[in-house]
């Protein structure tokens, strides 16, 4: 079982302030995923499982999409915000 020195320590390293009560029941609950990690490890494995994960790229090419002048012009007529021929957007980053 973990011990309650480790438990505060990680609630440290979390930033968290635990009540003794919490620290009681953190132990209890991270020792038992620590052994449930420990049971899935001694889990038998099939050797050549990692032949059947694909190895090759699954990413699509990036391909244009034009649209007719038409549709474009009542894209940006319905747009709220607009800059000449482009649609202004808030700032993503």
């Amino acid at each position: 079982m973990i011990s309650k020195k480790e438990v505060i320590k990680i609630s440290e390293l979390a930033r968290l302030k635990l009540s003794e009560e919490e620290v009681s029941k953190m132990q209890k609950d991270l020792s038992e995923v620590l052994d449930y990690f420990n049971l899935l490890k001694k889990a038998e494995s099939k050797e050549g499982l990692a032949e059947l994960i694909k190895k090759e790229k699954i990413m699509r090419k990036d391909n244009a999409n034009p649209q007719p002048e038409s549709v474009v012009k009542k894209l940006i007529a319905a747009a709220p915000d607009k800059k000449g021929d482009h649609i202004k957007v808030k700032a993503i980053f």
